[in-house]
């Protein structure tokens, strides 16, 4: 590499600014993790946020699904050389990109070292970094979905007041705080009947949290049941897009601002490239061990 490129590569690099995570997770399927991701990224790009919806949910991805989107590629193929970055990118509402998963067993944490350079590459030649990364993970508490959210700088948890939701949520965030270190969570309450019916459903949790683990949680916010969120579905729509002045397109909206007060990556080095790097590089903490 010649000494201009890499004080070209270097320019670049010193220019980049820093870009909000947001890895959004649940203990189980069901609960409107996937709708609670695109609606709070169309709600960003919305209020002037450049923003990249990533589908991490690699077995069973369904975002362009959820949305009315045929995407023609995806990363899988960026890494197989049979298309760049830019052509698996797909433009949605509230002029957001995003980046569509691929089906089956392709999975960044597990690709050879040149794959890896390959996509970080990529995502750093973007003509423009985003503000704001919103990372669809699958449901559950797999490794992979671990390593999504240590990548990130919030994990914002979904849950809804079912029984087994709660559970798997108190079991995501100690695997996560106790293999992981990961220690500060949001909570995304959903599909509640009335708002007051989300602030105890999260403060439930938080008392178990708070006698057993070392882990702080903040109320992001809630998202009450609502019909029109459920015909947005069916219409494979965004409620925030089609019926903003709903009662869940509210309530996306106020969880918009919530995120947007929310601090970026400290680190001089915290472009979407960063993310990557961390990502691929995640590896459990001592089991114990709370960072």
């Amino acid at each position: 590499m010649s000494s201009n490129t890499q004080q070209t590569n270097l320019r670049r690099f010193m220019k980049r600014k820093p870009v909000k995570v947001l890895s959004v997770c649940s203990g189980k399927g069901g609960v409107g993790k996937t709708n609670v991701a695109c609606n709070v990224a169309i709600a960003l790009g919305n209020r002037g946020r450049n923003t990249c919806l990533l589908d991490a949910d690699l077995s069973l991805a369904n975002v362009d699904v959820l949305l009315g989107l045929q995407p023609r590629f995806n990363l899988s193929h960026v890494v197989n050389g049979e298309a760049d970055l830019p052509s698996t990118i797909l433009r949605g509402p509230g002029n957001i990109r995003i980046v569509p998963a691929s089906s089956g067993n392709f999975c960044m944490t597990e690709l050879p070292a040149a794959g890896q350079a390959g996509i970080i590459q990529a995502f750093s030649e973007l003509s423009s970094q985003p503000d704001v990364m919103v990372v669809d993970t699958a449901a559950g508490i797999s490794a992979k979905v671990a390593r999504f959210v240590q990548a990130g700088q919030h994990p914002v948890v979904v849950v809804c007041d079912e029984p087994a939701a709660l559970t798997d949520a108190y079991a995501l965030i100690k695997v996560f705080s106790q293999n992981y270190g990961i220690s500060h969570f949001q909570i995304v309450t959903n599909q509640s009947r009335r708002s007051r019916d989300g602030r105890e459903l999260f403060r439930k949790l938080s008392r178990v949290t708070d006698t057993y683990l070392d882990v702080v949680l903040r109320h992001l916010g809630d998202v009450p049941r609502d019909d029109y969120l459920v015909k947005a579905v069916q219409e494979q729509r965004a409620v925030v897009d089609v019926y903003p002045k709903s009662v869940s397109g509210t309530a996306f909206r106020e969880l918009a601002a919530s995120i947007d007060a929310l601090p970026a990556a400290r680190e001089a080095s915290g472009g979407i490239e960063f993310f990557l790097e961390r990502l691929l590089m995640a590896q459990p903490a001592s089991r114990g061990k709370v960072a």
